[in-house]
């Protein structure tokens, strides 16, 4: 039984591919286009979440 459960679930995410390439692709032709700055506003958020886990990690041990 567990072998046809993996199966299904290999099944469902082919599918799910499928039904979400339409959409990648019309992001990739119509999304956003990234501008100067753009990465500097995303690194400070992700290096503040970073900070919190470590003091996170930190303060457990």
């Amino acid at each position: 039984m567990e072998l046809a459960l993996k199966i299904a679930a290999a099944a469902v995410l082919v599918l799910m591919l499928f039904y979400l390439w339409p959409a990648y692709k019309h992001w990739q032709e119509n999304g956003p286009k990234a501008e100067k700055g753009d990465w500097q506003a995303a690194i400070l958020p992700l290096g503040a979440v970073v900070a919190l886990v470590v003091l996170l990690i930190l303060a457990v041990r």
